[in-house]
């Protein structure tokens, strides 16, 4: 009854911190301290899922030495699926466990039993909180789903951030993107400056920008960030035969560039380590003039959101092209204007 009521006070308190602590370092470090004093363990460690969800890395600790911790975590793909069905997955003996790398290195680290946990958020595993004991032990059925409940909560935490630096991110960009477009008629420096800016913002290989030449039959290149110079020069982009279904005026993202039938230079691609690409629009007031392109170097599924912003950032750089066009425009028409005011005066 005693350790319930604990459980209950520390996710209670958890939970109020959500409310009130903005530092996500200080939310995940709560959690920690709080999995090792409830359970009595030597040591936790909530560990984040990078991009590719390939490795793990560790970003809140208590009881392990940096040395252990500079060892690494290992490959995340190999305990996903497993944490995924299961819910957990127990090491009873770390030192000789064959499915642990490093063994001799926890020996050394003091390490007996090993519980890890996935931090999912919304069904998808992000992290995992894993939680270390001194002498072999085994983990109750209270005990798991108490830590179930923990790991959670830093995913929460740790999606929350990324929310929230997600649209300080965005923000600065549209910002960005609008000061150049205000501030400039360099129609080549805001392009380049959109497609370098949308691709760290998205954190992928590449991004280019392709405009529809006259005869609207090739997409010429006017931007790119990230791409070699042997895979821009390539040869034609042909705008019948590559992604040609975003000239019509709706995104298309492909997860697997080396099989889709509408793209173009596929084995290029496959050098250049492309695996996914994400194709927009670009338009000047109801015309298709052009397209971004937004290129992974992993297999991607582009979500909603991403979609959406970079719909946004093409249809800013559509502006962008437009403003521009009609300067240009203007220019033209003031100089017949100052033409036409000479000849009248030499009538006279």
């Amino acid at each position: 009854m005693a350790e319930k009521q604990s459980y209950f006070r520390t996710i209670r308190k958890i939970s109020e911190a959500f409310g009130t602590t903005k530092d996500m370092d200080v939310l995940l470090q709560l959690i920690v301290d709080s999995a090792v004093a409830i359970t009595k363990a030597k040591a936790a460690c909530l560990f984040l899922a990078d991009e590719e969800k390939e490795k793990y890395k560790a970003v809140a600790q208590k009881g392990l030495s940096e040395q252990y911790l500079h060892a690494g975590y290992g490959h995340a793909e190999k305990i996903a699926p497993i944490l995924l069905k299961d819910g957990f997955i127990y090491y009873r003996d770390a030192t000789t466990d064959p499915r642990l790398e490093n063994r001799d290195k926890k020996k050394a680290e003091g390490i007996g039993s090993i519980l890890v946990l996935p931090a999912k958020v919304k069904g998808e595993l992000i992290g995992v909180l894993t939680m270390y004991t001194s002498k072999i032990r085994e983990f109750d059925k209270e005990e798991i789903e108490f830590l179930r409940v923990l790991a959670e909560q830093g995913g929460l935490a740790i999606e929350n951030a990324r929310l929230v630096e997600k649209l300080r991110s965005n923000t600065r960009l549209f910002l960005n993107l609008a000061a150049n477009i205000a501030s400039s008629l360099d129609i080549k420096s805001i392009l380049q400056t959109l497609t370098e800016e949308v691709a760290k913002s998205l954190g992928i290989k590449a991004a280019s920008i392709r405009l529809l030449n006259d005869e609207k039959t090739v997409l010429q290149l006017v931007a790119s960030y990230g791409l070699s110079d042997k895979y821009l020069k390539k040869g034609p982009i042909s705008a019948e035969k590559s992604i040609a279904q975003a000239l019509k005026g709706k995104p298309v993202a492909i997860d697997d560039a080396f099989t889709d039938k509408g793209v173009q230079y596929k084995q290029e691609k496959k050098e250049e380590g492309i695996v996914s690409i994400l194709c927009v629009p670009i338009k000047a007031k109801d015309d298709v003039i052009g397209v971004l392109r937004l290129y992974s170097s992993t297999k991607k599924v582009f979500s909603e959101d991403e979609i959406e912003l970079v719909t946004a950032l093409a249809y800013q750089g559509g502006l962008a092209i437009q403003n521009a066009s009609l300067y240009l425009m203007l220019q033209d028409d003031l100089r017949d204007m100052k033409e036409s005011a000479w000849t009248y005066k030499c009538w006279f």
